[in-house]
């Protein structure tokens, strides 16, 4: 198996996924934004941003506390069954 079939075959995690795509809108957003800082208001334009990137960064660890305690759950399930 080549490198980028093991890449393809390789789940991809809800932990990554979605703090990427939020960040990426969050860039659009900002970039969209920006008369907001050509008009003067700078604690609001990078409040907003950074009060937006704490919330993907707590998403992002929240959702990979779910990860860890799903597959510890499925991994004390095949045990038990094992027995």
């Amino acid at each position: 198996m080549n490198h980028i079939q093991k890449l393809l075959s390789m789940k991809i995690r809800k932990s990554i996924v979605i703090p990427i795509c939020l960040f990426i809108y969050l860039m659009v957003m900002a970039y969209i934004g920006r008369h907001i800082l050509y008009a003067g208001d700078y604690l609001q334009y990078f409040g907003i941003i950074a009060a937006t990137i704490v919330v993907i960064v707590l998403l992002h660890f929240s959702l990979k506390k779910k990860e860890r305690l799903r597959k510890e759950r499925e991994d004390d399930l095949k045990k038990n069954s094992e027995e």
